[in-house]
């Protein structure tokens, strides 16, 4: 099994900065693909950005991309998602997420953390 907690969400003005950290631990192969997802009310959970397990491989809704990092620390299991240049449109819960497969597919992610809120005003 694969537990994923969540924080540093908050609010911020437009223009602002948060770093997003994801705790992670379980079973090593269950999360070899790390990622971000979020999800606004009244619509559908989306993908921002994952990572494979080491960094080789990075994916970026386009929306972020230029915006948004991802990171990772494997000495502290640990992923973070860096957002700068914040909008009213990332307004979301945030969510980490963690699979075993192919990183760049949204669809295979199936452990999930609680969420944790971003409000960019």
């Amino acid at each position: 099994d694969v537990q994923l907690v969540e924080s540093g969400g908050g609010s911020v003005q437009a223009g602002g900065s948060l770093r997003l950290s994801c705790a992670a631990s379980g079973y090593t192969y269950s999360r070899n693909c790390m990622g971000w997802f979020r999800q606004a009310p009244g619509k559908e959970r989306e993908g921002v950005a994952a990572t494979s397990n080491g960094g080789g491989m990075k994916v970026y809704r386009d929306s972020v991309k230029g915006r948004f990092t991802i990171s990772q620390d494997n000495a502290k299991n640990t992923v973070y998602l860096q957002m700068n240049s914040l909008k009213p449109e990332d307004t979301a819960m945030y969510y980490c997420a963690a699979g075993s497969v192919s990183c760049g597919s949204w669809e295979y992610y199936n452990y999930w953390g609680q969420g944790t809120q971003v409000t960019v005003s």
